[in-house]
């Protein structure tokens, strides 16, 4: 298999599609194509890309091509069993997708507002109505999902698993604006960040050359 995932730095469908990767256990190659780079514009248009209409992050497995995090997840949860990914309890697995799917589909205001960049940090003033109420929105599906099912770890639903996945570039934004949060969530996010996997895509997003001005001067 190889995933092809942009700039570890601003790419949180990458980051998603590659912990949902790294989740599966399976070996696989990762090819990391610069977005908005100088040969994005002809990159996109490869045979790699073609499917996903040049967007990232995009799976081949041997002629099977999937594209788009979420069904990079739920591919890799057929192939290797479901509970590697959801809850067993039917309760907390129902949870666990509906949370899943509002991440997919919704919080526009606070991608818009809030790009990934994991290697900056700022104090983001004039925050709309929008976006706060989205952040206060993730909050209340982080303190109920903790709540109700949390008890096993330090992750959503315990163990780490597809709400976790999903939420992670969520955590590195509130990170990177310095979003204050109550205790609960700041134990949540640093389980998250201290992740060996969070750390690896961290490192690796520090270490990257490339630079997308436009995401560097939000804030």
């Amino acid at each position: 298999m190889k995933l092809i995932i942009g700039n570890k730095n601003y790419s949180s469908w990458s980051l998603r599609g590659w912990l949902a990767a790294k989740q599966s256990g399976l070996s696989f190659e990762e090819i990391t194509v610069p977005i908005l780079g100088e040969h994005w514009q002809e990159k996109k248009q490869s045979d790699d890309f073609q499917p996903s209409s040049g967007k990232v992050p995009i799976l081949w497995d041997g002629d099977n091509v999937i594209w788009d995090s979420l069904a990079i997840m739920e591919y890799m949860s057929d192939k290797v069993g479901r509970d590697r990914f959801w809850p067993k309890d039917e309760a907390a697995r129902g949870m666990a997708r509906s949370m899943v799917a509002e991440m997919h589909s919704s919080y526009a205001s606070l991608r818009g507002e809030m790009p990934m960049n994991v290697r900056r940090r700022i104090k983001l003033e004039n925050v709309s109505d929008q976006t706060k109420s989205e952040v206060v929105r993730i909050l209340q599906l982080w303190a109920e999902a903790r709540a109700r099912h949390g008890n096993a770890g330090p992750f959503l639903f315990g163990t780490f698993g597809a709400a976790d996945i999903f939420y992670a570039p969520v955590v590195s934004r509130f990170f990177t604006y310095g979003i204050g949060v109550p205790g609960f969530a700041q134990s949540y996010m640093q389980a998250i960040w201290e992740h060996d996997w969070m750390q690896a895509w961290v490192g690796a997003s520090e270490d990257e050359q490339w630079v997308i001005e436009q995401y560097e001067t939000v804030g």
